[in-house]
């Protein structure tokens, strides 16, 4: 099975000069903790409700700051749109991350791969594993 297979197409972006306070409103409309940032068709960053939690209401920020302030930037985590599943989910494990944004060969993004889309398409058993994994202490932790 191949990530495109499984993965959620529908994916609301946002642009890194929308405030805060605009991407907070399109997560609770669309219902999902997770917004990718882009920036003239190419993936920039991506901002998660937690990222939200901790870089603007734990500091105190404006939430009429730009979204650039409060995103995770530089090394996105992404799989290809043809990558096989199991090899997609490995990565989820590997990097302790629920949710993968899911690009083209042209590097556009094409979706997001979330752990309910695995268990949805691939089965709870390997959902299972995964979350085991992503959960279990990094050795940076330990």
């Amino acid at each position: 099975m191949k990530v495109s297979d499984a993965m959620t197409s529908q994916v609301s972006i946002a642009r890194p000069t929308d405030s805060i306070r605009q991407v907070a409103q399109t997560m609770a409309k669309v219902e999902s903790g997770v917004v990718p940032v882009v920036e003239d068709g190419k993936v920039v960053g991506v901002v998660t409700d937690r990222d939200i939690v901790l870089r603007v209401v734990a500091e105190g920020r404006s939430f009429d700051s730009p979204i650039s302030d409060a995103m995770s930037d530089g090394d996105v985590l992404s799989v290809k749109e043809d990558d096989v599943l199991a090899d997609a989910t490995a990565k989820m494990a590997n990097h302790q991350v629920r949710r993968l944004l899911v690009l083209n060969d042209a590097g556009d993004l094409t979706g997001i791969l979330s752990l309910g889309d695995v268990a949805k398409d691939y089965g709870s058993k390997q959902v299972g594993k995964t979350l085991e994994e992503i959960s279990q202490e990094s050795d940076e932790t330990q």
